[in-house]
């Protein structure tokens, strides 16, 4: 009886995490964590931002951009 409850609990925990991608961008900033849920392309949203906020990810500015595309610091 055991078997089938932790199955159904392994199901639902991969559709918990599906759709979910976390980057760990190792070039810039110590190695800053991002996460983001059907966001776009990590690459082109950090170029993006780049571009409209400058290169600090550590920014207040550089984060709300990331964050309008749906891109969270883990």
């Amino acid at each position: 009886m055991k078997r089938p409850t932790t199955l159904a609990a392994l199901g639902i925990a991969a559709l918990m995490t599906s759709g979910c991608i976390t980057v760990i961008d190792g070039g810039d900033n110590e190695h800053i964590n991002w996460t983001g849920e059907n966001a776009q392309p990590f690459d082109s949203a950090r170029d993006g931002c780049r571009e409209t906020a400058g290169r600090d990810q550590a920014s207040r500015a550089f984060e709300a951009c990331m964050a309008a595309k749906v891109w969270t610091r883990g």
